[in-house]
């Protein structure tokens, strides 16, 4: 039985392959872990390519739903990757649209996505540190 699920990091982007069927306690460690690696590496983008899921229960879709709300919080990009056909049906029976997360086809196209946005957000930043005292200013 499989302890964690690896979690890979490549350049500024989290990657992890979920290769078992996941039972509870197996999705509650790798929430903490990946919260915990975001944090650590700065993370801009997490990659989960779920292609060798055949099964998923509710807990596990809200596990899913939940790792992409918090790693938004942590301002990390997510994208789904590889979700087999039974999945989606199965998540969409059970009335759990992953509403907010992205998905691909597979991790070529996840990682090309993640590049864009990623990219995208990072041009949309201001240049310089000029602005970063908003608060004061606003209370003149």
């Amino acid at each position: 039985m499989v302890d964690r699920i690896p979690i890979l990091k490549m350049g500024q982007y989290l990657l992890l392959s979920i290769q078992v069927d996941m039972h509870d306690q197996l999705a509650i460690d790798l929430q903490e872990d990946l919260t915990e690696q975001i944090v650590r590496h700065k993370a801009k983008g997490v990659l989960i390519d779920i292609s060798s899921l055949e099964i998923v229960d509710s807990f596990i879709g809200r596990m899913l739903a939940h790792i992409a709300n918090v790693s938004r919080i942590l301002d990390a990009k997510v994208i789904v990757v590889g979700m087999q056909p039974a999945v989606a049906i199965t998540l969409v029976e059970l009335g759990l649209s992953l509403e907010g997360i992205a998905t691909a086809l597979n991790v070529e196209k996840g990682m090309r996505w993640l590049e864009r946005t990623v990219d995208r957000d990072m041009s949309l930043e201001p240049e310089s540190d000029d602005d970063t005292d908003i608060s004061a200013e606003a209370g003149n």
